[in-house]
């Protein structure tokens, strides 16, 4: 009995042709970091041809492929239909989980790769931080791993190391499109 109720409380995905379940309800870390992101795309994005969404849309990629992202922007208004997407967003958000971190990291990276995603960030609670991959020659390229800092390890920098440390990460789909990553991870 309760293997049903759990099956009927989660969605799945269908990644390479096989159903996979996800899991029945994000913990709050999770749900507040997938909100905080789509608010700041909503804001960037306001009077802009590219759209954002937030998880419970399908993208439909392939007749093998259909996921559910945590967040994501799409610009070829084109192929959004009423049920869902059909085709390759722009930009991907997966928030890391235990129970589906090895399909974000693996396997749903390779296809949105292959589907020609431009854009693919992998944000993990736990570690604060954002992992940026950009596709350059049909490949996934780490652009760069945005970490928050803790305020100990903030206070024991140096000048240059703090100089150096990101926090403002520019999103490749508009020159002006830049967030602070503090505000992703604020109160978390």
């Amino acid at each position: 009995m309760e293997a049903e109720v759990w099956r009927e409380d989660c969605g799945y995905e269908v990644i390479d042709g096989e159903t996979v379940m996800m899991s029945p309800r994000p913990a709050v870390g999770h749900n507040r970091i997938a909100g905080k992101i789509y608010y700041i795309f909503m804001r960037q994005l306001s009077g802009k041809r590219c759209i954002p969404f937030v998880d419970g849309v399908d993208v439909h990629l392939d007749e093998k492929n259909t996921f559910v992202p945590d967040v994501m922007i799409v610009c070829n208004r084109d192929i959004i239909r009423p049920d869902g997407i059909y085709g390759a967003p722009d930009l991907v958000v997966e928030v890391l989980s235990p129970s589906t971190m090895n399909n974000d990291l693996g396997r749903k990276k390779d296809v949105y790769e292959r589907a020609g995603v431009k854009e693919y960030w992998i944000v993990s609670p736990v570690e604060k931080a954002i992992t940026v991959y950009r596709l350059q020659e049909g490949r996934f390229v780490l652009d760069y791993a945005y970490a928050v800092y803790p305020d100990w390890d903030w206070a024991r920098m140096t000048e240059e190391e703090r100089a150096q440390a990101q926090l403002s990460l520019k999103v490749s789909l508009y020159d002006d499109f830049v967030i602070d990553i503090r505000e992703i991870f604020e109160d978390i």
